[in-house]
C-alpha cells in the first residue's frame, strides 16, 4: 500500500509567469472639503509579498472643466492630496498623472447630489437564520443614468463587500437598499453579523456611470468567491495603461446604533 500511495504523488509546477509591473491609481474628488486624494502604487507578481509601497516623485494635477490645473502635494509615500480642492456637482474633472516618463489621464463627471434620506436596521431570515442589516432609503431622481456606491463601517472597520447599484430598474422610484453581505467562510460571516450595540456608519456616494462599471465589474469578477465570474481586472476609466480609477462623486454619511 505504501508503494501504491507514494506512486500517486506528483509535484505540479504551475509555472506562473512574471508580468511587467503596472501603475495603480486610486483617485477621488468629492463635494466635501479635504477629500481630494490620489494613491499611487504598482502591481506585484504572484510570488511577491502583498505589501504595496507607494510610488513617490509623480506629478499629479486635477483640473475643473477648462480651469487651470491644481497640482497635488505628496503628503506621504505614494499619497498625493489637494486640501483646497473641493468638487462641485455637475462639473467634469480631469486627472493627469506623470511618473517615470509615463503619462496617464482620466475624466470623471460629478453627478448631482441625491439626498440620503434615512438609515435604519432591518431583519431578514435566510435558511432559518435571522440577521440584522443596515438599510438606507432615498428617492432616485427621474431620468436613467444615476448610479450609487455604499460603503459600510461597523465600529470603525470598513466592510469589504462592494455595494453598488444603478437605476435601470428603479428610475424615479423611492429606494430601500439593504446592505446584504455574504461569504463562503461561515466563521467570517459570523464575525460580520451586526449585533446589538454595534455602531454602523454608511456612506452614500453618487457616482458617474463609468465608475459604476468599475465597481460592478470588481464585485462580479475580481473577488474569486463562489459563483463569481473568472477573476480579472475591473473595467477602469484611466487612459495610458494604468489600473485603478478616478472618481468624482458626492458623499453623504449617516450613523446608527444597532438596536
Amino acid at each position: 500500500m505504501a508503494i501504491t500511495f507514494s506512486a500517486c504523488q506528483k509535484v505540479i509546477d504551475v509555472g506562473l509567469n512574471t508580468a511587467e509591473k503596472r501603475y495603480v491609481i486610486e483617485a477621488v474628488i468629492t463635494d466635501q472639503p479635504n477629500s481630494c486624494k490620489v494613491l499611487l502604487t504598482q502591481t506585484r507578481n504572484f510570488d511577491e509579498n502583498n505589501v504595496f509601497n507607494g510610488v513617490t516623485g509623480a506629478s499629479i494635477t486635477i483640473s475643473d472643466n477648462s480651469a487651470v490645473p491644481v497640482t497635488l502635494t505628496e503628503t506621504s509615500s505614494g499619497v498625493y492630496e489637494a486640501a483646497s480642492l473641493k468638487g462641485i456637482p455637475g462639473h467634469t474633472y480631469n486627472l493627469t498623472t506623470v511618473v517615470a516618463g509615463h503619462t496617464f489621464t482620466a475624466t470623471s463627471k460629478m453627478p448631482a447630489l441625491v439626498p440620503f434620506d434615512s438609515l435604519y436596521i432591518s431583519e431578514r431570515t435566510f435558511f432559518d437564520k435571522t440577521n440584522k442589516y443596515a438599510t438606507l432609503s432615498y428617492k432616485d431622481p427621474a431620468g436613467r443614468g444615476n448610479a450609487y456606491r455604499y460603503i459600510q463601517y461597523v465600529n470603525g472597520i470598513k466592510e469589504k463587500t462592494v455595494f453598488v447599484r444603478d437605476d435601470d430598474l428603479t428610475d424615479g422610484r423611492a429606494i430601500e437598499r439593504i446592505l446584504f453581505f455574504f461569504t463562503d467562510d461561515e466563521e467570517e460571516e459570523e464575525k460580520k453579523k451586526l449585533k446589538t450595540g454595534d455602531i454602523v456608519t454608511v456612506e452614500m456616494l453618487s457616482i458617474d456611470y463609468p465608475i459604476y462599471k468599475y465597481w460592478y465589474s470588481l464585485s462580479q469578477s475580481s473577488t474569486g468567491e463562489n459563483q463569481s465570474a473568472t477573476p480579472g481586472n475591473p473595467v477602469n476609466n484611466i487612459q495610458g495603461g494604468a489600473l485603478g480609477y478616478f472618481s468624482a462623486h458626492t458623499s453623504q454619511s449617516k450613523t446608527i446604533v444597532v438596536p
